[in-house]
């Protein structure tokens, strides 16, 4: 094996990024090392860039949605081979907040953000922690199983445990892009009806209702309350998920909330939406929930799902591209170019 790998390298004092030789990472105890297949482009990794997510170390690799196989096992490591096809988690527990030093490492309070705290995967080669592997089926693709780390697996989380989402239940989603239709399409499999995608373009809104969708309306329209009213013969939504993250979208799936409704606030910003009067909130008994990623068994559980055929995430990929041209899929991301559902890059 080469001494010296190609990765991406985000420099946080200038704000830049460009690939880079480094030297490629070697396995501690309890560490395997990855050959990188497929990592996605993901918004976050552009909230770094741009300055919305905070900045923790002077220099790191981004990238958290990747798959690969295993080239290299850590000693002390058992039950994983090389040539094993792998999705690392995309965070590792701190290892020493009260939770973790009882063995509760699934709810770490310091949980440690993959791309962020430490070196990510759009590179050649990736460190990760064996027990947070989950085995990617014979018959899951890498460029899908890649984006089950996030993508897919952060909208498990706000439909499954966040939202809680039941049989029955009225939804609404606001932003049908990477993480939205990935919403719909768990709402629906969850039970949800009827299932409202709202987006400001109608591309996305016809592949929302391809998806699985009942309505598609446009964030833009005067009457979308009146609409989302039409549509659940009144009830409003049940739950109403701002995978935006912006002001507009927020304020909009608040309002459409019946009584008692949640909504689960998904997508990020640096924008500060309103929630109204204290007065209001109470009398409509109107819930608001912040959502951030999964749990690392929640991958295994969507790799069971897309390798049984019960869900399918074969559309969601809109451009592969090589890690050479990692400036050009961010910069498609950035402006919204086509329909970037998700673009990966390949090492």
């Amino acid at each position: 094996m080469a001494e010296t790998m190609r990765a991406e390298r985000f420099h946080a004092d200038t704000g830049e990024y460009g690939i880079e030789d480094v030297p490629i990472p070697e396995p501690g105890p309890g560490e395997v090392l990855i050959k990188v297949a497929f990592c996605g482009i993901c918004h976050s990794d552009l909230s770094l860039i741009d300055g919305t997510f905070p900045r923790m170390l002077p220099v790191v690799t981004q990238g958290h949605e990747a798959s690969g196989t295993i080239a290299e096992l850590g000693p002390g490591v058992t039950g994983w081979s090389e040539g094993d096809r792998v999705i690392p988690a995309a965070g590792r527990p701190c290892m020493v907040c009260r939770n973790c030093r009882r063995g509760a490492f699934n709810d770490c309070l310091n949980i440690q953000l993959m791309a962020f705290a430490y070196d990510g995967a759009w590179a050649e080669y990736h460190v990760a922690q064996a027990p947070g592997l989950t085995k990617v089926p014979d018959n899951v693709p890498l460029e899908q199983a890649a984006i089950l780390a996030d993508a897919v697996s952060t909208p498990y989380g706000a439909v499954v445990r966040t939202g809680k989402v039941a049989v029955g239940e009225t939804v609404g989603v606001w932003g049908v892009g990477g993480i939205g239709t990935h919403i719909v399409q768990l709402a629906r499999l969850v039970g949800a009806v009827p299932i409202i995608a709202v987006d400001i373009n109608p591309v996305v809104r016809e592949r929302a209702l391809e998806l699985g969708a009942d309505h598609a309306f446009d964030s833009r329209d005067p009457d979308l309350a009146k609409k989302v009213a039409e549509a659940t013969d009144g009830r409003m939504l049940d739950v109403a998920f701002d995978a935006a993250g912006l002001k507009v979208t927020f304020e909009q799936a608040l309002d459409c909330l019946g009584v008692g409704g949640r909504l689960i606030s998904v997508g990020m910003s640096g924008q500060e939406p309103g929630i109204g009067s204290t007065a209001a909130l109470g009398l409509s008994r109107r819930q608001v929930f912040g959502h951030l990623g999964y749990k690392p068994e929640d991958i295994g559980t969507l790799a069971e799902l897309v390798s049984r055929g019960r869900l399918d995430i074969s559309r969601s990929i809109s451009e592969i591209l090589p890690l050479e041209r990692i400036a050009e899929g961010i910069e498609k991301l950035e402006n919204h170019v086509g329909d970037p559902i998700r673009i990966l890059v390949q090492p």
